[in-house]
């Protein structure tokens, strides 16, 4: 699910997205993280609703995430690069 190639302040990872769903969550299984957002895919409307989503999960700033794969994709590959090392260590342990 995580990258190896990610240095001490970022962390690379996969996920879907489901958007038009009822309620923003995260459900984790062995091999995938997927994230439902109520948002529609339009106009970019579902990628901004998933990084503020996870910006407020894990309490990471919006600026420091960004989609670097699959703009227009349900699976999609973020980057999350931030300061604060123990924030960043929840987000990597959650996704473990």
């Amino acid at each position: 699910m995580m990258a190896e190639n990610e240095n001490k302040n970022q962390i690379i990872f996969n996920l879907r997205i489901l958007p038009n769903s009822s309620k923003n969550e995260i459900i984790k299984s062995e091999d995938m993280i997927k994230v439902k957002i109520t948002a529609p895919p339009v106009d970019g409307k579902a990628n901004k609703a998933l990084i503020e989503f996870l910006s407020k999960t894990f309490k990471i700033p919006k600026t420091s995430f960004k989609i670097i794969k699959g703009e227009t994709s349900k699976d999609k590959t973020l980057s999350v690069c931030a300061a604060d090392e123990e924030k960043l260590q929840n987000l990597k342990n959650f996704l473990k």
